[in-house]
Order: C-alpha cells, then structure tokens, then sequence
C-alpha cells in the first residue's frame, strides 16, 4: 500500500490535476513536476474534470468483457470433478478439454484448490465463519486431561522414570484395588471470542453443572473487564 503523500496517491492525484484543471498549467508541466508520463497525467485530469475528487480513486483492473473466459457448464464440470471424485488439475484437465493451468485458476477462482478446504464426507467447500464484534459470540468447551504425576512421566522420561514417579506421587489419596495411586483427571474449562480469539481458561477438577455455570459467569465478569459484553454463547456442554 502507497503512502498516502507518495505522487501517485489518492492526494497526489488530486494535486496534479488541481494543477491542470484549476490552475491551468500544460499537460506536459504538470507530469514533469509528478514525475509521471503525460497519458497519465491527462487521465487523472480528465478524472478530475468529469467526476472531481472523487474521481481520483482507484478502480478495479477487472475487464467489464471476458468473452475468452471459461464457460459456465464446464466451470460447473471441473468443480463436480474436483468435489466428487478429488481430482486434481492434471487429471480433471483431459477430461474437460483445457490446459491444467485453467484448471487450476478455476479450482482457485472457486476457493476448492486445496482439498483441504473440502469437507471429507460431502466434499464441498468449508463455509468458515467469524462475527463482526467481540462478544457476539463466545464458544465455551471443556477439555478433558489426565494428571501428570511430580516429577513428569513416561511420555517425556521414559517408562521406567515415569513409573516411579508415578508410584511416588499418592498427592491425589486415590489408589486403585491393586493400591497403585490414582492421579485423577483435571478438566479445562475454557471459553474464546469468536472475532478477537481472546480467551479465558480455568483449570477444574470435574465438569459438573455446578462448575461450569460458575466457570461462566465469572468469565463473563472477566470479559467485561476487558470492554468484551458476552451476547452469545456456543457449547455443547450439558448443564441439565
């Protein structure tokens, strides 16, 4: 993006043809002191003089006539082969008539170009969504861990460190009917703006309607904090 003093700014523009039309000086002046060619200082001056300032805006490069561009029904054919059957240019290509290079500018026109963007059971697009304002909408869900014992355990240390730190550790006063201890699971509860992904966690040691609903109001006093006013909510927690 241009800095908005560079010459050939929304503002330079109108300086230049400012320069043109109000104060009348040559073409050929005013593209010398612009530094630009005199075809373009004509352009932003005629601009200026049919649509004034408002003229000086840009406008799409897009053509308003593309005869040459790929017709529809086959647009409709290479985004059913590339839904149904998850080909790829190469191999739609044969079977449309066109180069892989059409192919593949299609698929992108059309945001299917990776199939990644394809749902795996209906292949079609994934629609992804975000609300307009913080607090429209809020997604609040639970995540389920198991405890580590002191020490860390076998994922990082290895079986035989991990067990005897696992047999060390009887913080929790849970053992199991062979009296090895139990360390339980811890449950994160855990709540994010859907427009600013800002988030507030709470670590608990169960799920239960009592602490989720405690775990939201109190997220909603720290939202609030922030200037975040909760509206809407998405869980699948059961609360009943």
């Amino acid at each position: 993006m241009p800095h908005r003093n560079a010459p050939l700014s929304e503002l330079g523009r109108l300086r230049l043809a400012r320069c043109v039309v109000d104060q009348g000086w040559p073409v050929a002046r005013a593209a010398e002191r612009f530094q630009v060619s005199r075809p373009t200082a004509h352009r932003w001056a005629t601009r200026y003089r049919d649509q004034g300032p408002a003229g000086m805006t840009d406008r799409s490069s897009r053509p308003h006539h593309s005869p040459r561009r790929t017709p529809t029904p086959v647009v409709r054919r290479i985004v059913h082969l590339r839904w149904k059957q998850r080909l790829g240019p190469a191999q739609i290509a044969p079977q449309v008539g066109l180069a892989p290079s059409t192919v593949h500018a299609v698929l992108v026109r059309c945001r299917i170009s990776r199939l990644a963007h394809l749902d795996r059971v209906s292949g079609q697009p994934i629609r992804r969504y975000e609300y307009d304002a913080p607090g429209q909408l809020v997604h609040v869900d639970v995540k389920k861990l198991g405890n580590i014992p002191a020490g860390g355990g076998h994922r990082f240390l290895g079986r035989a460190s991990g067990a005897r730190n696992r047999q060390a550790d009887r913080s929790s006063g849970q053992t199991s009917r062979h009296r090895h201890p139990l360390h339980g699971h811890s449950f994160i509860h855990a709540a994010v703006d859907d427009h600013s992904r800002l988030a507030y966690a709470e670590i608990h040691p169960d799920e239960t309607q009592a602490t989720a609903v405690g775990f939201l109001a109190r997220a909603h006093g720290w939202f609030a904090d922030r200037g975040v006013v909760i509206q809407r909510v998405l869980t699948d927690i059961q609360c009943g």
